[in-house]
């Protein structure tokens, strides 16, 4: 009768450590998925401020490009001019010196 009674008591031991176990287990697993819920939220707004990098990044990219092509087409046209110029300045130089005084302003036609 005694073995049974010890028997018992330690079964009921083992219970109470069991109910123990699966609370903590609870706490635990209640801790790693708020965690999670949080990790997750942290993920959507660094998503949405990369997305906004990238659009920036677009936006950027887009007015770099039609700068570079403004420039190109800027340093083209001064290359045409300059060569225009030195055509006209060696063909005929008093004509060329007229040219450039009209275009500055010291002659008025």
């Amino acid at each position: 009768m005694e073995a049974i009674k010890k028997k018992m008591q330690m079964l009921k031991l083992d219970k109470e450590n069991a109910i123990d176990r699966a609370e903590q287990a609870e706490t635990d697993k209640k801790a790693a998925e708020d965690k999670c819920k949080q990790l997750e939220e942290e993920l959507i707004d660094l998503q949405k401020k990369m997305k906004q990098t990238e659009d920036e990044l677009d936006k950027f990219s887009e007015g770099l490009k039609d700068a570079q092509e403004k420039l190109e087409l800027s340093e083209k046209k001064a290359a045409d001019v300059s060569k225009k110029y030195h055509q006209q300045e060696r063909t005929d130089p008093l004509q060329f010196l007229f040219h450039q005084l009209l275009h500055v302003g010291f002659l008025y036609i």
